[in-house]
């Protein structure tokens, strides 16, 4: 008896393992639809738009500005930077203009994480965000979502809800390293002099400025 018994708790060890990594190796839904190559130059010309109109001097007794941006700005902002097209099923293969090879990472420093793809999207008042990652050999989507704000001059972020692929991460687990890395990262969290607050309502950026 005892040996059905470890015959069948192994058989249910493995298929439990294979499930696992099945739901690891799925992509996941996308966040949203795909920003067609057309409409990701409007979107970020409306994201320079709202940051200039941020950025201009207040008269005297005028309150604080507040300008929103959506997501398709955010995302087409991005993209205009890193010169990489959002991910979606026109775009997930579409390279950088570094080139087949290169990716979103940019210019950052051995250890980061290779961000090939991305999405993001703003729910609510949590931000989430899709990436197309390198783990253990193999690409990955990541899902996180959260609370974005800001202290002391710099942006925060308080997960809510981690994913690899379609498997649920606890928070608990991977929020003490996610919070690490964001100190170590500390200077591309500041943001700029004329912002005195950042935080996500009613599924739009807010920013505000000093």
């Amino acid at each position: 008896m005892k040996v059905k018994l470890d015959r069948i708790i192994s058989i249910a060890t493995l298929t439990a393992s294979v499930a696992a990594l099945v739901l690891v190796l799925h992509k996941p839904p996308p966040l949203a639809p795909p920003l067609a190559p057309t409409a990701i130059a409007a979107h970020a010309q409306s994201f320079q738009t709202k940051i200039e109109q941020l950025e201009q001097p207040r008269a005297q007794g005028q309150g604080a500005t507040e300008v929103r941006l959506t997501s398709q700005e955010v995302t087409a902002a991005i993209a205009q930077a890193s010169g990489a097209l959002p991910a979606g099923p026109s775009t997930a293969s579409a390279p950088s203009k570094g080139g087949p090879d290169s990716s979103l990472s940019g210019d950052l420093g051995p250890g980061e994480p290779n961000v090939k793809d991305y999405q993001v999207n703003f729910e609510g008042d949590l931000v989430k965000g899709q990436f197309l990652t390198h783990v253990a050999g193999k690409d990955v989507w990541v899902t996180v979502e959260g609370h974005l704000g800001s202290k002391d001059g710099y942006a925060t972020f308080e997960p809510t809800q981690f994913k690899v692929g379609d498997l649920s991460v606890p928070v608990s687990l991977l929020n003490d390293q996610l919070q690490k890395r964001l100190l170590e990262q500390r200077d591309r969290l500041k943001l700029p002099d004329s912002v005195g607050g950042i935080k996500v309502e009613n599924g739009e950026v807010v920013l505000s400025n000093k």
